[in-house]
């Protein structure tokens, strides 16, 4: 794995705090865990201190969700710079995560990132109006619909260069594509539908 950095300081905020809401979400979480093992909430705090972060993690919110738990802020840098589902600079409204595991590139993710190089420039470049920024990562899982994109909460499945296309027109346009498969099928379904166990007897 590549060595994952922090942000330059000259774009960390000075300081970071939960909001109140978040606040409360996060007493609630800590109190799950047994006495004495608080810090095995670190992952949800982490994630949502990204979430408030508008996508990223910056290192005054990692070293307050450290303070909150308790921990030595080392340990939680360790978490944070381990994880890829943590971004540590800044992204998009909308992150494009491309997977570029096997079953994708078989069946045409680099087509697709051609199309991220095209549409919103070098991995991790947001675009210059917020709107876009991405990054090739391993396998999301959903490698029966290759290939496929997430785009911050939503998967994107069995698409083309056309349909990539598309989904990324509609969010620049304000508007929200359909996620899950591109083409008709169900779900994680064969392509064309039920072959076999078509009929009921009675």
């Amino acid at each position: 794995m590549a060595v994952r950095r922090l942000a330059p300081k000259d774009i960390q905020p000075k300081s970071f705090a939960f909001t109140a809401d978040n606040l409360a979400w996060a007493k609630a979480e800590v109190k799950k865990y047994p006495e004495g093992r608080q810090a095995s909430a670190i992952i949800p705090l982490l994630w949502r201190a990204q979430e408030q972060s508008g996508g990223w993690l910056p290192e005054a919110a990692i070293r307050y969700v450290a303070d909150f738990l308790g921990l030595a802020n080392i340990r939680a840098l360790e978490v944070a710079t381990f994880y890829t589902m943590f971004n540590l600079e800044p992204v998009g409204r909308f992150h494009v995560q491309l997977c570029g595991t096997t079953p994708c590139m078989l069946r045409g993710a680099e087509e697709l990132k051609h199309v991220c190089h095209k549409r919103i420039g070098e991995q991790h470049y947001v675009t210059d109006d917020g709107t876009f920024s991405w990054v090739e990562v391993e396998c999301l899982g959903a490698c029966v619909n290759a290939p496929m994109v997430q785009i911050n909460a939503d998967y994107y499945e069995d698409l083309t260069l056309e349909s990539f296309e598309k989904i990324l027109d509609g969010l620049a346009a304000g508007k929200t594509p359909k996620p899950g498969p591109q083409i008709d099928r169900q779900l994680s379904a064969p392509i064309g539908g039920p072959t076999t166990l078509k009929t009921v007897k009675a």
